[in-house]
């Protein structure tokens, strides 16, 4: 609670901090502003950085919060389809290819199944090789419960690293290589644990690509 408060009220005097240095800027001028532009301009930089951060934040906190009422059993298929649509943009410019398997329903709220394949799939389109995106999403049944795979031929991921990728705010590239918080796989984690599973990283090598698994009760636990 405290951590979503923080974040939500920092939102307000971070915009004016931004506004102002945006406002000083345009009334002044950046030629008029002479040796001081650069420090301006670093102002309204980590003004835009830490507005991200906070977003990021307040989504982490919000992952932590317990959907109201027993998860319904969802059509994952669905879910994924509509996951691709929001991320039709991205795909396209990069070229991806996204097949699936056969995905069956869950117990689980839509819109935090959202969050896994939306994070998931990102990863795999935004840590990409030279190589054309392709991406596999596929489940199935393990001891009652179901386990999702996200497989790709990224970049991959050094083995030292995969455990320290689930923590928060936790980075392996510098923000100039891939932008972003580092938050998206934490909330993931926060996500799969309120129903009882757990992710981690199956296989990975570097400059070969990565699969991600996480599972989720194949029947309904309530």
């Amino acid at each position: 609670m405290f951590a979503y408060s923080a974040s939500h009220d920092l939102q307000e005097p971070l915009r004016n901090i931004a506004i102002s240095a945006q406002l000083i800027e345009r009334t002044v001028g950046h030629e008029a502003l002479g040796p001081s532009a650069p420090f301006l301009a670093e102002v309204l930089t980590s003004a835009r950085r830490m507005g991200a951060l906070l977003e990021d934040l307040l989504a982490y906190t919000k992952a932590t919060k317990y959907e109201e009422g027993p998860p319904p059993t969802v059509d994952t298929a669905q879910v994924l389809a509509g996951v691709l649509q929001s991320l039709r943009r991205v795909i396209d410019e990069t070229g991806a290819r996204v097949t699936t398997g056969n995905l069956p329903a869950v117990p689980i709220h839509a819109s935090r199944l959202s969050q896994l394949f939306q994070n998931l799939i990102s990863n795999s389109l935004k840590y990409r090789s030279r190589e054309v995106p392709l991406v596999h999403v596929d489940a199935a049944g393990r001891g009652g419960w179901c386990v999702f795979s996200i497989s790709d031929n990224g970049i991959g991921i050094d083995p030292r690293f995969a455990e320290r990728i689930f923590g928060l705010f936790q980075r392996i590239h510098g923000r100039d290589e891939y932008p972003g918080s580092g938050i998206g796989l934490a909330i993931c984690q926060r996500v799969v644990e309120q129903y009882g599973g757990r992710i981690w990283v199956e296989h990975s090598t570097s400059g070969q690509g990565s699969t991600f698994c996480f599972t989720i009760p194949a029947r309904p636990r309530y």
